[in-house]
């Protein structure tokens, strides 16, 4: 065989390669998992014993109040993801107290389905408090357990918790050592004109188990602080399920509103508030 056959074939065999490396590559980037494209990775830990990685996400960094959280299972071997498993969240809020370290939790909303939506398993919690050095810290606990298994294994992940500039948690003590954590879901970022009105209502006794709230009626007051002034058409919040509440707000100019709620229960009110800015 002459060298200039030698040569076309050794050009004929890098071509087919070359485009198989492409076809490969493009084959491969079409597979890539898009449903995190648009969120924040907040924190990842491995379930000792289930083989699996834990990953944290949200909508933007944590901030107190109400936050959507997002789990993400992975095989550790594999690194596929599980999209079937029961998964269940324990936020652990630890407080520094005369030397001593107290541990309590806050209300959390679990994945409502073994099925994960675009490998993903929504939940929420509220973050009552900020994480201040090593006086209040925020962890995590992931419980989950895959089919077939028959305990659940967890992963501990740990997360910072920022201040928000605006109040967006109330915690109101009640009667029968009973205490209301009252959060506000929407709007964060208020416009002119009317607004979803959104509120996530628990009741604990212990600062551990919490129960969805549906025992209030809500009235609401919408009005500026500053000059009193008030607007109209608004619709006092209704409960829909879960602890949620749900009404509209109309703000009418740009400024600082107070909606100021009446909570009601057996011809007792409760009051609290949240400011917004539009």
């Amino acid at each position: 065989m002459s060298l200039k056959i030698h040569y076309l074939t050794a050009l004929s065999l890098a071509v087919i390669f070359l485009s198989a490396c492409k076809k490969d590559t493009l084959k491969k980037t079409s597979e890539i998992d898009t449903s995190k494209s648009s969120l924040v990775k907040i924190s990842e830990a491995f379930a000792i014993g289930s083989a699996t990685k834990v990953e944290l996400w949200s909508d933007s960094e944590i901030n107190t109040g109400y936050e959507k959280l997002y789990i993400a299972l992975y095989d550790s071997i594999t690194k596929k993801p599980i999209t079937r498993s029961i998964v269940e969240i324990i936020p652990i809020l630890s407080k520094k107290v005369n030397g001593t370290i107290e541990s309590s939790s806050v209300p959390v909303e679990n994945p409502q389905s073994f099925d994960a939506i675009e490998t993903l398993f929504q939940c929420a919690t509220v973050f009552t408090t900020p994480t201040l050095g090593d006086i209040t810290q925020w962890k995590i606990k992931v419980l989950l357990k895959k089919p077939g298994q028959n305990e659940f294994n967890e992963a501990l992940l740990s997360i910072y918790v920022k201040p928000t500039s605006l109040e967006r948690v109330k915690i109101i003590e009640i009667e029968n050592n009973t205490s209301l954590t009252v959060a506000l879901i929407s709007p964060l970022n208020p416009k002119i004109g009317i607004n979803d009105f959104g509120i996530f209502i628990t009741n604990t006794r212990d600062q551990k188990t919490y129960n969805f709230d549906n025992t209030h009626s809500i009235d609401i007051a919408v009005e500026m602080p500053l000059n009193k002034f008030s607007s109209t058409n608004n619709i006092n919040p209704s409960y829909i399920k879960n602890g949620h509440y749900s009404g509209k707000v109309n703000l009418t100019k740009n400024g600082i509103w107070r909606i100021t709620l009446n909570l009601i229960k057996n011809e007792k009110t409760v009051a609290t508030f949240f400011d917004l800015s539009v």
